[in-house]
């Protein structure tokens, strides 16, 4: 949904609370919080969720795909599942396909993280975590599974594999490089890895 629909969603509503209270701008502008009772609170709600939501389509080219949902409303991520049996060799990785296709808003990426149950009950994890899936990317996704086991491990059909959480990103287009003579200096400077410790 772009600025200008969510305009339209907003003024649209915005006219009909003015109608059912039977008020105009001009004579009671300054008394609106009162004449409404509370309402334009539910307006204020329902704005916000306009400005936040967001649309991921999706599409799916295996008749076993699974149609990710988010299992909690307060969940960052949604679950990525294998559309194949699979079966990965001790310390092997492979690239599992999930049967689906995503679009989204330009100025978003999807991130492909592991899932924590799989890490520590089955010792697997995703090789590149996070990993990116650019707004101009079209193809199935695949997630990259590592087995760190010492023994073969089984991916059954069905199985979530990783989970993608959608994130907004300065796309390439907007970022330029500019060259300079030298940077500069902050409090840090060049110290980098294990530079504040490992102390507890």
């Amino acid at each position: 949904m772009d600025n200008k629909e969510i305009l339209n969603q907003i003024n649209k509503k915005y006219e009909d609370l003015m109608k059912e209270a039977e008020v105009s701008i001009d004579e009671d502008y300054f008394n609106i919080p009162e004449i409404f009772n509370g309402e334009l609170d539910e307006l204020y709600n329902e704005i916000e969720m306009l400005y936040k939501s967001k649309k991921i389509y999706v599409e799916r080219i295996h008749p076993d795909a699974i149609l990710p949902t988010y299992a909690y409303p307060s969940d960052s991520g949604f679950d990525l599942c294998s559309v194949e049996k699979i079966i990965i060799p001790p310390s092997g990785r492979v690239a599992i396909p999930t049967g689906l296709k995503f679009q989204f808003d330009e100025n978003h990426e999807l991130q492909i993280r592991p899932k924590s149950g799989l890490a520590l009950n089955m010792g697997l994890t995703i090789l590149n975590s996070p990993g990116t899936v650019d707004h101009g990317y079209t193809g199935e996704i695949k997630v990259i599974v590592f087995n760190a086991n010492n023994q073969h491990i089984i991916i059954e059909k069905g199985m979530k594999i990783g989970q993608a959480v959608l994130c907004p990103v300065i796309n390439g287009k907007y970022v330029t490089f500019e060259e300079v003579e030298s940077l500069n200096d902050k409090d840090r400077g060049d110290n980098g890895f294990g530079s504040t410790g490992i102390g507890i």
